[in-house]
Order: structure tokens, then sequence, then C-alpha cells
């Protein structure tokens, strides 16, 4: 069998005589992640790959099998790219996105979108030994290519990594396809939000032609210090995505107890709007598949002028 494999080790199969590849699929010590390519299984079996964690993990090994299995110069970019330098999306690649010198023939593999692209010297970093794009070439990539509420939840969490706005603004001026629309979600790119839920609940603040919010808003109770994840403390409204997992119980580890989280959150809430004012508008992820109605909602908290004053941007498209 295959010695000394360490988790996620990528098995190129042209450096392997097929027989024993075959031999440790048969045995669960490696699994094939894409053609001519495997990954190795930790000790004690294939773990539970279900969920986001899992998918993401196997849209970065796929990412590294890619890159091990070429031999012309290339790097990871778009989506694939924020995979690596492990930024949050709102969906991860289906695909391998690469740019390269040259365009694919009629036999390239269907899981590898190739981007006809030049990548300067100083667009060009390495992560988990895979050539890739800087962290700034990356954001400018997503801004410019996937819809608003995608690029905008890539640059929320690259901002957060200390990203250079002048940069990839620069970047995208240079841009013929995407221009607007990537200066636009830059623009409105903030580094408060924590979650990609956050940015979507923000986004849907944008979409509708709101004010621009405040993030992580400062509040301080009788319980204490508190954050709320978006306000526009001027027209007295507050606003938070409530994650639904914590209200399961163990989510957090066996000790952790959902009826006591459900508790402290509803005292939490309390003591806000007891300290402001202002009733808590609570988002959840069932509320996505329904933005006009957490936009009407979010809408009704406003004075009827600046619902009068409301905009839609026609480069922000609908959230979904």
């Amino acid at each position: 069998m295959l010695a000394c494999m360490s988790v996620s080790e990528i098995l190129v199969a042209r450096d392997h005589d097929a027989a024993r590849l075959r031999a440790a699929r048969r045995q669960g010590e490696i699994e094939r992640i894409r053609r001519g390519a495997c990954r190795a299984v930790p000790d004690g079996g294939t773990p539970d790959r279900s969920g986001w964690s899992a998918a993401r993990e196997l849209a970065l090994d796929r990412a590294r099998a890619v890159s091990a299995q070429l031999r012309t110069d290339h790097w990871c970019s778009h989506a694939t790219a924020a995979v690596l330098h492990g930024l949050p999306l709102w969906r991860l690649p289906t695909v391998v996105h690469l740019a390269q010198h040259y365009r694919a023939s009629s036999r390239a593999a269907v899981d590898v979108r190739r981007h006809l692209l030049e990548v300067p010297a100083e667009h060009r970093t390495e992560r988990f030994g895979v050539p890739v794009t800087s962290l700034g070439r990356t954001v400018a990539d997503c801004v410019t290519t996937l819809p608003p509420l995608e690029g905008l939840v890539v640059a929320d969490a690259a901002l957060a990594r200390g990203l250079d706005v002048e940069e990839a603004s620069a970047i995208v001026r240079c841009r013929r396809q995407g221009r607007r629309r990537g200066l636009l979600v830059l623009d409105l790119a903030d580094a408060g939000a924590e979650s990609p839920w956050e940015s979507w609940l923000r986004y849907v603040g944008h979409w509708v032609g709101l004010p621009r919010p405040q993030t992580q808003v400062p509040v301080t109770s009788r319980l204490g210090r508190h954050r709320v994840d978006l306000g526009w403390p001027d027209h007295e409204v507050l606003a938070e995505f409530d994650g639904l997992v914590k209200y399961r119980t163990g989510a957090f580890g066996d000790g952790y107890d959902a009826d006591e989280a459900s508790i402290a959150e509803k005292r939490r809430e309390e003591a806000i709007t007891e300290q402001t004012g202002i009733p808590l508008l609570r988002v959840t992820s069932k509320d996505a598949a329904h933005p006009e109605a957490v936009a009407k909602r979010l809408l009704a908290r406003f004075p009827p002028s600046v619902r009068r004053a409301a905009r839609r941007n026609p480069l922000l498209t609908r959230p979904q």
C-alpha cells in the first residue's frame, strides 16, 4: 500500500503505480477528487465530509490537484483564489479558475475555467504551495465577474484582512468589463461585516437604496457592552442577522446548551431595546429566499422621507 500519506496529501496518478492506487482506493486510504488525482484519507477512515466546511476543503484540494497536474505557468484566480486566501464566499466555485497565457485546447477538462489574462509579478503570490493571484488582484477579479452580492462578501472579508482598496480599485479601473459594478462594490465594502450573512443583510439595504449603514454599532446596557450587526442610528434603526445554529444543542461542543443560548440572546435583545428604545429587526437564513420581504420590513422602520428617497441602483442585482 501507499505509505506515509498525510491528511489532504494530493496524489497525481501519473506519478504513482496505477495498481497501487486502485488498491489504496479499495482500502479507503485515498479518494478520487478529480480526473487523475486523489487525496489521502486520514487515519481512521473517511471523515464526515458533509456540510459547508467539507465542500470548501474539497474546492481547495481540487485547486491543489489541478496545480500539481499542470506543467505550464498558471495562477489560481477569481473565486478559486479567494478559497486559497481563506476568504468566505457566498457560493463556492464549481470549477477551478486559472489565469494563464494561452487558450485551452478542445480537450480541456470541464472542471477547469481558464482565463486568458496577464498576471504581472506584483499580482502573484503562493498559498498552500499553489501559485495564486495576490489578495488585491483576487478581489478585483471577483468584484468584476461575480454578482455584486457575491463580490461584496469577498470584498468585506478581504478588507477586514488588510486589503488595500486603492490597489484593488486601480486594477478594476483597468478592466473593460465589470468596471462600474466592481468599483461600486469596493466602495460599499465594509470590514465590519463578520460573516457572509451580515454582508447579505447590508446588501439588501443597499439594494433598495437606503443610506449607508454603520456596522457593529456599539450599545452599552445594564448587561454590559454589545455590538449590533447593522444600524442607522440617525434614523433609530437597528438590524441583526440571527444565526439559527446557535440555538441547536451541541452546535459548539458537547457542553453547549441551546436553551441557555436562547435565553441569553433574549435578555441581550431586551437590554439593548431598553437602553436605546429601538426594537431590533432580526433576520435569519430562512429569509434569504425572500429578499423583497426583508427589504419591505427594513424600509418600514424608516421615516417616510427616507422611504420616498430610496432608489434602487441598477448595478445592484437582486440578492439570491
